[in-house]
């Protein structure tokens, strides 16, 4: 959508994530900040091509901007990917260099393309050319035996020659061989410096650090030291009010901060849609859970909708249940609690 300005909203973006980045957390999200920059979790091109899973890019209108990000090595299948993404109305494609999954391997995608800049190169100028919205990367430093120092520069001047002007980088290396996904976002360690080096070497392009941040007060020095954007994993997902809640107001100067419980309250009429299309209440409220992190009631609230949210007939009244046992929790000597 050409009225969005996507260097502005891509100063906070909430990561991809797999299993947890669906549309109805995203609709969460949005409900929280209304300019941070979402992401699909990934979506591979041949799921989309070749198996017609077009009810993957499913999505509502309120939660713009919002960038889909693609899974794949073809550029051909990749342009065709684009297109149908392009046509559902996001905001920005996003080709993913920096999953480093077994799956993701086996399908020549992901972080094992750190190793192929030139069919990375091929594959965006693919998706550029077969569509008009924007086109970015998002990678890492580096993989296994690679020198980050000497990959991630040589990687970054060959994608921007085909035109791509915007990145996110996850500040780690990715071990294919011997450490599991997981373990992946964990133990290779960070290197945020390299990332800031490479804003000062390539100053034209907008580049976004991610990576073991989870604080907004983390994303602010990193702006402050000249980076563009800083896109937030699993601190986003898990404890989203101290990321999202004043998002608008830190990152993006809005007037504009909400509270937990009147998101809840936007949440409903969206739950109660979902229930009559025949959807279920867990598939929703599994991504609320952290709403409360850190305040009285919290564990309450987590344990009413994780025990009840799958029971048959469950619905908007099993939120407000559990919701009462946040707004009327006792706090104990003026502290908070989980």
């Amino acid at each position: 959508m050409s009225e969005i300005d996507l260097h502005r909203a891509a100063r906070l973006s909430v990561a991809p994530m797999m299993d947890w980045t669906d549309r109805h957390c995203r609709y969460l999200h949005r409900l929280m900040s209304k300019d941070t920059l979402l992401y699909t979790e990934m979506v591979t091109a041949p799921a989309l091509v070749r198996g017609g899973a077009v009810h993957l890019l499913e999505y509502s209108a309120e939660e713009h901007p919002v960038a889909l990000q693609l899974g794949g090595s073809d550029p051909r299948e990749l342009a065709e990917a684009a297109r149908l993404g392009a046509a559902a109305g996001y905001d920005e494609i996003n080709l993913n260099v920096g999953c480093p999954s077994d799956r993701v391997q086996s399908g020549t995608f992901g972080a094992v393309l750190m190793r192929q800049p030139e069919l990375v190169a091929d594959c965006v100028e693919a998706i550029q050319d077969a569509v008009d919205v924007e086109v970015t990367v998002k990678c890492r430093i580096g993989v296994d035996d690679q020198d980050p120092s000497t990959v991630l520069p040589e990687f970054l001047d060959t994608i921007a020659g085909r035109g791509i002007t915007r990145f996110t980088i996850h500040a780690r290396k990715a071990w294919l061989q011997g450490l599991s996904p997981k373990e992946n976002r964990d133990i290779p360690p960070l290197d945020y410096p390299l990332v800031h080096k490479m804003k000062a070497e390539f100053p034209d392009l907008h580049l976004s650090i991610n990576g073991g941040i989870t604080t907004l007060d983390e994303a602010v020095l990193h702006l402050e030291a000249g980076l563009d954007g800083v896109m937030i994993g699993r601190a986003a997902y898990h404890n989203p009010s101290d990321v999202l809640l004043a998002a608008d107001r830190r990152i993006y100067g809005r007037d504009h901060e909400v509270d937990a419980p009147t998101v809840v309250a936007d949440m409903l009429p969206y739950i109660e849609a979902h229930l009559t299309s025949g959807g279920r209440l867990h598939q929703i409220t599994r991504h609320m859970l952290g709403l409360f992190t850190g305040r009285p009631g919290a564990r309450h609230w987590r344990r009413v909708l994780s025990e009840g949210a799958n029971k048959p007939g469950a619905g908007p009244e099993l939120v407000l249940a559990a919701l009462d046992h946040v707004t009327n929790a006792p706090v104990a000597n003026g502290g908070i609690h989980a």
